[in-house]
């Protein structure tokens, strides 16, 4: 893998982020299920961990509803593995509460208080003494930019964490904040969750409306081409296995999926040649979209088991074109 430097950072990060949003419910139920997962992605040459406080609130599993499931499994393997300094550890907060059928997903928990408890909680979980990139999970457009930007320095300041950046904010926040940081001498937003994907550019809206896409009227497409030193990364970067299901199964097996427009199904059919003039695998062509971008993405996997992780991480050994994007 050729590793990415956030500018002005002191971070280098792998061109791919382990996701990890099922972290103890399809996989990591035990020690070493999630050994065997973490130990794999490091293996191959991945650095990212990619987390969220409200990984997996909204999740029972084995009949147990369990707080910051994601983040207690991450925290485990570190404190077993030791491997803490091999690893940027990304975490979020200040997401709606997700711990309960039919919560408000509009209901912001972005006040210095809900960041604050959100954090100590995280640190908690994590076993750790500090994070390497924090989030704000998503916007409350009715605080200051200039607020949320004072909150996350007070926790660099107290070393809690080494850098912030957001998730789920339009491009307009992101400038302000951006410029807020430079007049105070901080160092603003280094990196940005958002959706992008092979087929997130003609795809249907998804139910939840909190989620923002870079494609579409957030100007994050080319908010994220002028500004470097801003990090894309971009989140459901398989599409939800839309492209892998096709495959597999027809129009039948995605006739329910958001992604399932003219466009994408187009593209789809493309699939296969492009599989065989790169010998390489569905998951290497999604991915490989995003080698093809005016910026620089460092896309999100959520993998199954580690044969996932590895095909995933060998997407970035293959030399695509720009014949693998969807446009053509």
């Amino acid at each position: 893998m050729q590793y990415i430097h956030i500018p002005d950072t002191d971070i280098t990060i792998s061109p791919l982020g382990l996701g990890t949003s099922m972290a103890g419910v399809k996989w990591g139920k035990t020690a070493q299920e999630a050994d065997e997962m973490f130990g794999t992605f490091l293996e191959c040459g991945g650095n990212l961990i990619d987390t969220a406080h409200v990984y997996s609130d909204w999740q029972v599993v084995d009949g147990v509803h369990e707080i910051a499931r994601s983040e207690r499994v991450i925290g485990e393997w570190l404190s077993l593995s030791g491997k803490r300094d091999q690893i940027v550890l990304l975490t979020k907060g200040g997401h709606p509460d997700f711990s309960r059928p039919g919560a408000d997903l509009h209901k912001n928990r972005c006040t210095k208080e809900d960041m604050r408890s959100d954090l100590e909680s995280s640190l908690q979980k994590l076993q750790t003494d500090y994070v390497d990139i924090y989030m704000y999970h998503r916007d409350d457009r009715n605080i200051p930019v200039e607020e949320m930007a004072g909150t996350m320095q007070e926790f660099v300041e107290e070393g809690k964490i080494r850098y912030w950046s957001v998730s789920n904010w339009n491009a307009d926040r992101m400038r302000a904040a951006d410029a807020y940081c430079k007049k105070m001498g901080w160092r603003g937003p280094v990196a940005d969750e958002a959706l992008m994907n092979a087929g997130s550019r003609h795809m249907k809206p998804l139910s939840d409306d909190t989620l923002v896409y870079v494609y579409g009227d957030s100007g994050l497409y080319d908010y994220h081409k002028e500004n470097p030193g801003n990090l894309l990364i971009p989140y459901m970067g398989i599409a939800e296995g839309f492209f892998q299901k096709y495959l597999a199964g027809g129009a039948e097996a995605v006739g329910a999926s958001a992604y399932a427009v003219p466009e994408n199904l187009a593209f789809a059919e493309r699939i296969p040649a492009l599989m065989e003039k790169y010998e390489c695998s569905v998951m290497n062509v999604i991915l490989g979209f995003f080698t093809q971008q005016p910026m620089t993405c460092v896309p999100l996997v959520g993998p199954r088991n580690a044969e996932t992780i590895k095909d995933a991480c060998r997407t970035f050994e293959i030399g695509f074109g720009p014949d693998i994007l969807p446009e053509q």
